[in-house]
């Protein structure tokens, strides 16, 4: 993450998910939310429910939480919410409607440390909130190439320089699939197989064919002809074969193999380019392929095992 997160972003990233509000220290809005995925100098986490011992640097209080502040003696009640909003703590979440202790909101004004409440049930705020840093801190990279949805699932067309990959993405375009991002999409590992897909907001709607310049997807082609993002589930990978090597692909299985991306190994097809070959075509069929290979089903496995029941009859 090139700048730190704050409460105040936070706050207003999530406030209608979230239906967030201010209870106390909004004076404390610009602190920083301090928290590095991997950081082995500290074994303080991101997000959990009120805890002295180890705490986090946001805590949420609960019906659990909030019951034991409440059924604290005066002065014990004060102790806890000192240790509370101490230096390791950055905001303090106060969910399920609750009414926060009056010495909380005094203290948290004092500081100042914010202090938000919401309606919703603790459990549910963790998991946005994990969410929310997850895709924040997501490894990141940029690849070559256009990223499309086509068939329903992401497809990252790739290959050399004017080997006509803007030119099937505009063909795959006019026969319904929709445009995500061309040149540079960058790709985002939001899971620990999934990499997500999107376009650089720059470049968002354009894609560039050699010989018409400069070309708007969604103006040419209407909002259906764009989407925002896709998860990748294959890569078709555009070469310019020489008749020999089109002669030595496999005929059963084609040119498959996986490519890793960001330690995510992804499908990857070999397409050879040559004169009147439909590359759409190819591509919706492999996209189909890649779909029945999820569900189990491998048509060359088929075909062995029919082949097999043959010769065994025959013999």
């Amino acid at each position: 993450m090139t700048t730190p997160l704050t409460v105040a972003t936070l706050f207003d990233t999530l406030q209608a998910k979230l239906a967030l509000s201010w209870v106390a220290g909004q004076n404390g809005r610009h602190r920083t939310i301090r928290y590095e995925p991997g950081d082995d100098r500290t074994n303080i986490s991101l997000v959990g429910h009120l805890n002295f011992i180890h705490p986090h640097r946001i805590q949420l209080i609960g019906e659990t939480e909030h019951g034991y502040l409440t059924g604290l003696r005066k002065n014990s009640r004060k102790d806890a919410i000192n240790q509370l909003l101490n230096d390791d703590s950055d905001l303090i979440i106060v969910c399920d409607n609750l009414a926060p202790p009056d010495e909380l909101r005094q203290r948290a004004d004092a500081l100042p440390m914010p202090v938000l409440s919401s309606p919703l049930p603790s459990q549910e705020i963790i998991s946005h909130l994990q969410y929310f840093y997850g895709a924040m801190f997501a490894q990141r990279t940029t690849l070559h190439g256009v990223f499309m949805e086509v068939m329903g699932i992401g497809v990252l067309i790739t290959g050399d320089p004017s080997v006509g990959k803007s030119e099937l993405a505009l063909e795959l375009v006019s026969r319904g699939h929709r445009l995500i991002a061309d040149d540079i999409p960058e790709f985002a590992r939001v899971a620990p197989d999934v990499l997500s897909g999107s376009c650089p907001e720059l470049l968002r709607d354009f894609l560039e064919v050699r010989g018409l310049g400069i070309l708007n997807v969604r103006a040419m082609f209407g909002d259906s002809a764009i989407k925002q993002r896709k998860y990748l589930r294959l890569v078709i990978h555009l070469d310019k074969m020489s008749e020999e090597q089109i002669r030595g692909i496999d005929r059963l299985r084609g040119s498959q193999r996986t490519r890793e991306i960001l330690s995510i190994h992804v499908p990857e097809i070999t397409l050879p380019v040559a004169p009147g070959r439909n590359l759409a075509v190819m591509v919706e069929a492999a996209a189909r392929t890649h779909i029945l290979a999820m569900k189990g089903y491998d048509a060359s496995q088929v075909f062995i095992e029919r082949q097999q029941k043959q010769i065994e009859q025959n013999t």
